[in-house]
């Protein structure tokens, strides 16, 4: 059990890193699940119409995040080796793609807003509106698509502070938007201290301000500490990026960033299969997705602390450690989520019946939960697994193992079931989560063989 179960210096260590993390992605889950009931408190279209916008911006987030980690990968080694300047460059590439995916997703989603909507829109007799629907989501997307740009710098700056050791000021930032979103929600949603009631609207408005505000504080609190974050000193002057370097992230980056925008793009996918089901499983898919991805806070967060902890250790040179830290890491995100699992089943029958909506629909949501909550322990231990071999570079293998495997296997199955047989969506979504089995496999063999082993910037 050594090889797994770490000493109390090695978890004081992770939870050092793991805590703000977890702190700041926990309360923004929890706000953004206590905007999820104000907005259900409106109604079923209401809350569906923004359900599905969610799950368009999910690929926005996802392709972003692809794209500012595949510089990402560079700047945590550069930080392992005390290069300021490395760091400086990298956080240039993350500004600049950042800027370039904001402006493309803001005119795609323009541009085909309707077509895309319109895939969720499955009247099944549910009693569900979907021209209703189709309205409250585009009023609910128009403002939102103002935030897109603050998001996307706010992720360069915030990547490149956590990279650096930097996590409490991010979740201060994270924690003060949250805080202003959930305020201004029970404001702008129900109008209240004379502010109108705008519903959806008024949700998007709420999203959009907070955003601004996190922006403000990563950007200031940055700037005003040039010493403690040297990279920050003439981070703006002249822009200058060596050619060499940006075309290592590319080569390394670009299909990490394909990754994330196909693998974002095909869970996208698999709930448009699950939404011929009809407008009622979109409904209770956000209700549970909303309560699981609470309860996932811990998994992601540990996927940030193996890259850091993982790419500072490549970054040194110094790999005689880097396998055993892995083991512990994985071992620690699986027995967590293990934990939380068991917890997550017992609170599902009740969370539902805070929503404004059928019964049907609760209880689809509460069947949900508990399957989602079935298979967190194997989704903790791939988490794991894809930042381990991202860690190294081997953004191929990634891309392979992440999205190419969802398109490849796992897609054309609930394409499948969805089309051409009449199996009920909870059977069908139990299927689908199983072939995460056959990843499990896969990820073993690849962590055993140790191909993610690798320094990418050379040690000083």
């Amino acid at each position: 059990m050594k090889k797994f179960i770490g000493d109390r210096a090695f978890y004081i260590k992770v939870m050092g890193i793991a805590i703000p993390i977890v702190i700041q992605n926990g309360i923004t889950n929890f706000v953004s699940l206590l905007d999820n009931i104000m907005v259900g408190q409106i109604g079923t279209e209401q809350m569906s119409g923004v359900a599905i916008i969610n799950q368009l911006f999910f690929v926005f987030y996802l392709a972003l995040f692809g794209a500012v980690s595949g510089a990402g990968i560079f700047t945590v080694q550069y930080v392992g080796q005390k290069n300021n300047e490395g760091v400086r460059y990298t956080m240039r590439i993350k500004l600049l793609v950042a800027v370039v995916i904001s402006l493309m997703g803001i005119l795609l989603l323009l541009l085909v807003r309707e077509p895309l909507i319109s895939l969720f829109l499955h009247e099944q007799g549910d009693g569900i509106d979907p021209a209703a629907t189709l309205s409250f989501a585009e009023s609910y997307l128009f403002v939102m698509l103002t935030g897109i740009l603050p998001f996307g710098i706010t992720q360069a700056y915030v990547s490149t502070l956590r990279e650096s050791g930097e996590t409490v000021v991010p979740m201060t930032a994270g924690l003060t938007a949250v805080i202003v979103n959930l305020t201004l929600n029970y404001i702008l949603i129900f109008g209240h201290f004379g502010a109108p009631a705008l519903g959806v609207t008024g949700a998007a408005c709420a999203t959009v301000i907070s955003r601004f505000v996190e922006l403000a504080i990563v950007v200031i609190w940055t700037h005003l500490h040039k010493d403690l974050l040297p990279f920050a000193e003439g981070l703006y002057s002249g822009f200058g990026i060596p050619l060499s370097l940006l075309i290592k992230i590319l080569i390394k980056g670009t299909p990490l960033f394909l990754n994330e925008l196909l693998w974002s793009a095909g869970m996208t996918a698999l709930t448009q299969c699950y939404s011929t089901r009809g407008l009622a499983v979109v409904a209770a898919f956000n209700i549970s997705g909303t309560i699981v991805n609470l309860f996932n806070v811990f998994m992601i967060s540990m996927g940030a602390v193996v890259s850091i902890m993982i790419g500072q250790i490549l970054g040194s040179g110094d790999m005689s450690d880097v396998v055993d830290t892995d083991n512990k890491l994985i071992a620690f995100s699986v027995a967590l989520s293990t934990v939380l699992a068991v917890l997550l089943i017992i609170v599902a029958p009740v969370f539902p019946r805070f929503y404004n909506t059928s019964d049907e629909i609760r209880h689809l949501a509460a069947t949900l939960m508990t399957v989602a909550a079935a298979f967190m322990p194997v989704s903790a231990f791939l988490n794991s697994a894809y930042f381990t071999i991202r860690s190294g570079g081997r953004t191929v293998i990634t891309f392979l193992f992440d999205s190419a495997y969802l398109w490849v296997i796992c897609w054309p199955v609930a394409l499948f079931l969805s089309r051409y047989t009449d199996i009920d969506m909870v059977r069908m979504y139990i299927v689908i989560l199983s072939l995460d089995f056959i990843k499990v496999l896969v990820g073993y063999i690849m962590l055993k063989k140790r191909i993610w082993i690798r320094d990418l910037v050379g040690t000083p």
